[in-house]
Parts: structure tokens; C-alpha cells; sequence
């Protein structure tokens, strides 16, 4: 080793989904919306006044942040922005998690969490989901330095109910509780309702899953206005102009139709419990997942075969070679057409061996 390498931070980094670029392909495995975007960000991007890209964006990023409080019916100084959730998250993880308690959060969940934990030297305890992969509220019932789960969990797709999500804010008063909703939309109960009643809790969303603008990098959260106050004196700290002119325009743009969203979201879920059943019929297991994606298991072909077979055809979903979930599979819910060649080719598969 290096004498200058002892000054490093070392972390093991997060490893995102694959990307595959093929003509053929069906792309089940980083819960991108197979839908496109509304009509009208399609129209606002090809009338976009290019030239004022030289200038700066907004600082506060208004036109973005007002247009989220409108549609939510919040104060805009109840809103935060940032370049995706995990933008948004990690300056959570920055702000909030300074204390010589260790946060809690699950052992199965968004793998990012960890990463963060590691990067910012925060200490930290995973609380295991039970044998059907929920979450156990009472292991959050303790002395901690913060909390945060996702709702619906990732990779699991399991809801918290309400209630229980209630009970862990009312238990953790002196700590922040961040609930992380990337998937909300596809079904599952917002927690955005417990800011009005506690202080302390944060409710993360994105435009990345629901709102079919990946791309875009546009994640936000709700929160009281002095834990708000806090996030943004920490993100004016690090990066003042963290939000790029088209991202605010277009994403403003997206809430203006609500009903294209809902309509799309209502697809993927009725293209899920279809799926959902043919997917009974040939063996798999899964929990009822209220996001936009089954975590599937069988009794008698071994996830990683799975994995690599549907990767020979460019059938791309998600593998997790971890313990506990070594045999399942994430599959995205895409179109009725892709999932159609999906479970075609699980038919086929089991056919011939």
C-alpha cells in the first residue's frame, strides 16, 4: 500500500443494475416504468429555450418545489429536492445521523443504505425481516440514532401497514424516521399524512418509477418545516445548484397530469396481479408485492439458473447473491407484451429440463 493511500475512505460500493443495450431485448431488472413519460414533457422538451442552458438553474429550485406542494397540498418549505431520491436520501443520511447511537434498518432492503452508512462513518444495525419478509415493527422499539426502511420494501415489494409505520414514529420521538416510497404509487398507503402529526419523520418519493423519468434524476421529501430548514442548509453546504434547468422544468411539467400518471400506474398494477397468477401456475412463490415489481422464488429451479438462462435470450432481471435471498429473483412488472414473453419463456424452460 501506497504511504497516501492510508488517507483514503474506503467503502464497498453499491452496485446499480445492470444496463444492457440490445435492439432485442426485454428489460426487467432496475423497476424502470415501460411507459413513456407524460404527452406534455414530451412537448416541453422540444419547445426547451436551449440557450438559457448557460445560465444557472435555480437555486431553490421553485418552479419544481411549488409545483410538488401544489400537487401535494403541503407548504412549499415542507418540500425537498434533489438529483433523484438517492441524492435526496443520502443528504438525509448526512443531516440527520450524526448521533453515537446506530441506526436501524432492515437486512433485506434497498442496498444502498449500507454504502451510505459505511461513506459517512454512521453506525449502524439491520434488523431482520421475519420468514415471510416483513418488516418487525417492535425491533425498531429501541434505543437508536435514526430509522429508515423502504415502504413498499425493495426487493421484496411487502407494504408496512400504516399503523405500524405510525407506531415506529410515535416509539422514536428523539430520532429521525425517514420511510422511503419509492414505490408508493403501485399501490401501497402514503406515510406523507404522519408530517402534519410528527416532526420527526421524513417521507422520500421519486419521479424515477411511477412518473417514468428515470432519466431525469428528480427525487423529493416531505417534512416538517424545520427538519426542510435543516436539509437545505446541509445541501447549500455540499452543492448549491444541485438541480439542473431541464430536470425542473419537465418534472414540474409531469405533475400537471395526473390522470396520464394514474392511469399508467393502474396498468402496471393490473399487468402484476395478472402476472401474479401465471406466475402461481407454474410453481413460483412471492409475497403480495404493492410495487412494480414480484420477488420470486421456486422450489425446484435454482434462482441463479434462472438468472443466467433468461440472460442468454436478453431477458434481464435482478439476481442478488446475498444471504437469505440467494434463490430469488426481482422481476420488473414491464408491458403486457413483455411479461407475456416472460412467462413464455419460464413455460418453455420448464418444459425441457
Amino acid at each position: 500500500m501506497e504511504k497516501w493511500e492510508e488517507n483514503v475512505r474506503r467503502v464497498v460500493p453499491y452496485t446499480p443494475g445492470e444496463q444492457p443495450d440490445f435492439a432485442d431485448m426485454i428489460k426487467l431488472n432496475t423497476n424502470e416504468n415501460p411507459y413513456p413519460p407524460a404527452p406534455g414533457v414530451e412537448k416541453a422538451a422540444r419547445e426547451m429555450d436551449c440557450e438559457k442552458l448557460r445560465l444557472y438553474p435555480e437555486i431553490a429550485a421553485e418552479t419544481l418545489v411549488n409545483g410538488l406542494a401544489e400537487y401535494y397540498r403541503v407548504k412549499p418549505s415542507q418540500v425537498f429536492v434533489g438529483v433523484g431520491s438517492d441524492d435526496v436520501l443520502a443528504m438525509a443520511f448526512l443531516t440527520f445521523f450524526n448521533g453515537t447511537q446506530p441506526i436501524l434498518f432492515p437486512d433485506i432492503t434497498y442496498s444502498f443504505y449500507d454504502v451510505w452508512a459505511q461513506l459517512f462513518r454512521i453506525p449502524y444495525e439491520q434488523q431482520p425481516l421475519d420468514s415471510e419478509f416483513h418488516i418487525v415493527k417492535e425491533d425498531y422499539f429501541k434505543p437508536n440514532g435514526g430509522v429508515i426502511f423502504p415502504n413498499p420494501n425493495a426487493p421484496t415489494g411487502v407494504e408496512l401497514p400504516l399503523s405500524d409505520i405510525e407506531e415506529i414514529v410515535r416509539r422514536n420521538r428523539e430520532s429521525v424516521v425517514i420511510i422511503d416510497e419509492a414505490y408508493i404509487d403501485f399501490g401501497g398507503t402514503s406515510a406523507l399524512g404522519l408530517i402534519e402529526k410528527y416532526e420527526n419523520v421524513l417521507v422520500v418519493q421519486t419521479f424515477s418509477k411511477s412518473r417514468s423519468l428515470a432519466g431525469l434524476r428528480i427525487g423529493y421529501a416531505f417534512g416538517s418545516e424545520k427538519m426542510i430548514r435543516y436539509l437545505n442548509d446541509a445541501k447549500y453546504s455540499f452543492n448549491s445548484y444541485t438541480m439542473n434547468r431541464p430536470s425542473l422544468l419537465l418534472g414540474a411539467e409531469a405533475l400537471k397530469d395526473d390522470l396520464y400518471f394514474r392511469n399508467t400506474a393502474e396498468k402496471i398494477i393490473a399487468t402484476r396481479e395478472r402476472v401474479k397468477k401465471e406466475l402461481a401456475k407454474l410453481g413460483f412463490s412471492f409475497g403480495d408485492s404493492k410495487a412494480n415489481f414480484l420477488f420470486v422464488t421456486h422450489k425446484k429451479y435454482p434462482a441463479k439458473e434462472l438468472f443466467l438462462a433468461l440472460r442468454e435470450k436478453h431477458i434481464f432481471v435482478r439476481y442478488f447473491e446475498k444471504p437469505r435471498v440467494s434463490n430469488y429473483l426481482r422481476i420488473t412488472i414491464g408491458t403486457d407484451r413483455q411479461m407475456d414473453m416472460l412467462i413464455a419463456f419460464f413455460r418453455e424452460y420448464m418444459k425441457q429440463a
